[in-house]
């Protein structure tokens, strides 16, 4: 992969993090960001860029807030893929949910994907290519039971991909997804081990994904591929 400037939110750890190395690793200048985990974001950055001698910033926020999203692109000048990989999940009856619980997830898993890519596609159409890759997941297809919320962010994820890869595409700008399944990161600590192995029975690939699974794709969906647009890409070893 050329050298490329990329920016991915929620990289502090899972999928995230993954995504961050895969991308360092081929020699990309990163910018990641997290809402808290300020600590453990910075140990990754200092590892990340003494192992593949790349440049690395961190940003501390919740990009949920858009004027947090416009301090973060303040401090940019150049990108060519944003990854819009930060996400919550809630799990219970929506009859049980608190409206902060709802707003709570659609403002992190929506809305900053709509903040963060207003604010870049002004430095990709500078450029007159880029990159747009948000991480959703099947649920945001299919609908989950007790994830009401989280599905639904997801399905409207996936919807604002399909139009936004239609407004940029003359513009040689690619929007695409990738709808995971069930993938080992902290995300899943709902589940009991024996939940895990059950749904493990139904998984055709006899296993949960990776975090490192999600992170390859990512890179390849962003390496090229310009006439690859509006997709959204199901990476769950057959299950759904």
């Amino acid at each position: 992969m050329k050298s490329k400037t990329v920016l991915i939110t929620g990289a502090s750890r899972g999928i995230g993090a993954a995504i961050a190395e895969a991308f360092a690793s081929r020699g990309c200048d990163l910018t990641m960001t997290c809402i808290k985990s300020e600590e453990t974001i910075a140990e990754l950055a200092a590892y990340l860029s003494i192992r593949y001698a790349v440049s690395i910033q961190t940003f501390i926020g919740d990009l949920s807030s858009y004027d947090k999203v416009r301090e973060l692109f303040a401090g940019l000048d150049d990108l060519d893929v944003l990854v819009n990989n930060a996400g919550i999940s809630y799990s219970g009856l929506l009859q049980d949910m608190d409206p902060k619980d709802w707003e709570d997830i659609m403002g992190t898993n929506l809305n900053s994907a709509f903040y963060c890519s207003k604010l870049a596609i002004p430095l990709m159409l500078r450029k007159k290519s880029g990159k747009i890759l948000n991480i959703s997941s099947v649920w945001g297809e299919k609908g989950a039971s007790m994830e009401v919320a989280y599905s639904a962010s997801k399905g409207g994820l996936n919807a604002f991909t399909k139009a936004l890869a239609k407004e940029l595409a003359p513009s040689n700008i690619q929007v695409n997804a990738i709808a995971c399944g069930l993938i080992d990161t902290d995300m899943n600590l709902m589940y009991s081990k024996e939940d895990i192995n059950n749904i493990i029975e139904d998984i055709p690939a006899s296993r949960i994904g990776r975090p490192e699974d999600v992170a390859e794709l990512a890179c390849s969906i962003c390496d090229g591929h310009d006439y690859l647009t509006g997709q959204i890409i199901t990476l769950d070893g057959g299950w759904i």
